[in-house]
C-alpha cells in the first residue's frame, strides 16, 4: 500500500510528493528493495511476456519469441538496478559544482522516484507496438526529476536548469554504457536472440 501511495504521488502530485518525501530519513536498503527492485520487476516482467508471446514486426521484419522476452526483460532489469546507483552517484558528484547539497541518499531518492513514470510504463511493453507510449511516460520521468531536484538537492534557483541539464546528459551516457553492457551480458548468457524475416 506504502509503495502505491508513493507511485500515485510521484505519478499524480510530484511537487507535493517530493515535500513529502523530503521530510523522510533516506533509507537507501529499504528503497532499493521495497520501491525500486518491485517496479523494475514489475517492467521487466511485462517485457518478457510482451516481447516473449507478442513480439512486434517492422517493415515484415519480426522481433520476438521468448529469448526476446528473456533478453529486453533481464537487461531491462539488471540496467535499472544498476543505473539508479550509478545514476545517483552522478547527480551527488556534480552537487557542489552547482551550489547544491551534496547527499548520495538524497541523490538516491531524487533517481529512485524520478524513473517511477519509466517503470509504469513498462505495462505498455506487454503489447510491444505500443513501448512508444512506455517511454512517452518515461520522459515525464524527466519532469519529477526536473521538480525534486530543488526540494531534494537544495540547488539554488539560478542554477537549477544548468544542474538538470548537466546531470541529464552525462546520466543518458552512463545510462547508455550501462545497457550496452548489460546487453551484451544478458546475449552471452542466453544467447542473441533472433529476428525472423519474411
Amino acid at each position: 500500500m506504502v509503495l502505491l501511495n508513493r507511485v500515485q504521488g510521484i505519478l499524480l502530485r510530484p511537487r507535493d510528493e517530493w515535500n513529502t518525501i523530503a521530510q523522510e530519513e533516506p533509507a537507501p536498503l529499504a528503497l532499493l528493495t521495497g520501491y525500486v527492485l518491485p517496479l523494475a520487476l514489475f517492467s521487466a516482467s511485462c517485457s518478457v511476456v510482451g516481447y516473449g508471446a507478442i513480439g512486434y514486426s517492422v517493415m515484415g521484419i519480426h522481433f520476438g519469441g521468448w529469448e526476446w522476452g528473456i533478453w529486453t526483460g533481464v537487461s531491462g532489469l539488471l540496467g535499472s538496478l544498476i543505473g539508479v546507483g550509478v545514476v545517483a552517484t552522478v547527480v551527488n558528484v556534480l552537487a557542489p559544482s552547482f551550489g547544491a547539497q551534496s547527499d548520495w541518499e538524497r541523490a538516491l531518492q531524487l533517481v529512485a522516484y524520478s524513473w517511477t513514470p519509466a517503470w509504469i510504463g513498462g505495462i505498455f511493453s506487454l503489447y510491444p507496438a505500443l513501448g512508444w507510449l512506455g517511454a512517452i511516460l518515461g520522459l515525464y520521468g524527466l519532469y519529477v526529476l526536473y521538480l525534486g531536484l530543488p526540494v531534494m538537492a537544495k540547488v539554488p534557483a539560478e542554477k537549477h536548469l544548468g544542474y538538470f541539464v548537466v546531470s541529464l546528459i552525462i546520466a543518458l551516457v552512463v545510462y547508455f554504457i550501462i545497457g550496452t553492457v548489460t546487453s551484451s551480458l544478458v546475449w552471452g548468457i542466453v544467447g542473441a536472440p533472433t529476428v525472423k524475416f519474411p
